[in-house]
């Protein structure tokens, strides 16, 4: 709902606040309850976000969550991981529509429940879910399905960056392809998302060969991705998204508040 491994911690615990401060008369089912009540601090919380991102001169990318390359469990969070790609999208819903289309596609909320979270009659909820359906199946990428040729790719794609390949680059990039970056609002990476392969391709070549060699793969929000820093430390943490053998999207996140929790070797 959130794609932030915080901000779900922070609605949780506002909701056992109010849990705490004010149950409902009714104890012994507390599905609705927590559903309504945990529903509209999301949506407090997308709107309050919303807001603070007016002034923005970068992209707001989700919290990623990562996993080693070679962790054992790297499988396990291929298969269950949100992916990035999908947390992108949602990110240009509205508050209410997002909520809509995870509530109900997601989590199979009728929409009666939703209508209450929301404020809005059932037939609204239904329309918002639907709007939002339509908006992610036209904006989201399908990943390649095989994993060894996403990783081949992000192999190629760190060794071309390493070496400042600006040809191997490009070869690498599809000619629609688009790089997003979030800073937090600032630094180096605050910039509007960049498409087309000829101007990422001179992007990543005036930047990359400074932080690649700090770079090793990575499971990145469920999908192969790249840790960038030196042992210890994350700089930054990119996702790219595979599709037809060739990188798609490229998601560089080095928001410092995104990354203080990521515990990597």
């Amino acid at each position: 709902m959130l794609g932030s491994e915080t901000e779900a911690d922070d609605a949780l615990q506002e909701a056992w606040l109010r849990l705490d401060r004010r149950p409902p008369d009714d104890t012994s089912n507390l599905r609705p309850w927590l559903t309504t009540v945990v529903g509209r601090i999301c949506l407090d919380m997308l709107r309050a976000r919303k807001s603070r991102r007016e002034d923005f001169a970068d992209s707001w990318l989700p919290e990623p969550v990562v996993t080693a390359d070679d962790s054992p469990e790297k499988d396990a969070v291929l298969a269950d991981s949100v992916g990035l790609a999908l947390l992108v999208v949602l990110e240009t819903l509205s508050p209410a529509e997002r909520l809509a289309f995870v509530l109900h596609d997601v989590f199979a909320v009728p929409f009666e429940e939703i209508a209450r979270v929301i404020g809005r009659s059932p037939t609204a909820a239904r329309q918002l879910a639907s709007r939002a359906r339509h908006r992610v199946q036209a904006a989201k990428p399908e990943p390649d399905a095989d994993v060894a040729v996403q990783r081949r790719v992000v192999d190629a794609f760190l060794a071309a960056a390493r070496g400042g390949d600006f040809d191997a680059l490009l070869s690498l990039l599809d000619p629609h392809v688009v790089l997003r970056t979030d800073g937090g609002g600032h630094g180096p990476l605050a910039r509007p998302p960049v498409t087309g392969a000829a101007d990422v391709a001179a992007v990543l070549r005036s930047r990359a060969t400074l932080f690649a060699p700090l770079g090793r793969p990575a499971i990145v929000n469920g999908g192969p991705g790249l840790i960038v820093g030196p042992p210890g430390k994350v700089v930054a943490v990119v996702g790219l998204t595979v599709v037809g053998g060739r990188i798609r999207e490229i998601d560089i996140v080095g928001d410092p508040a995104k990354l203080r929790s990521l515990k990597v070797r």
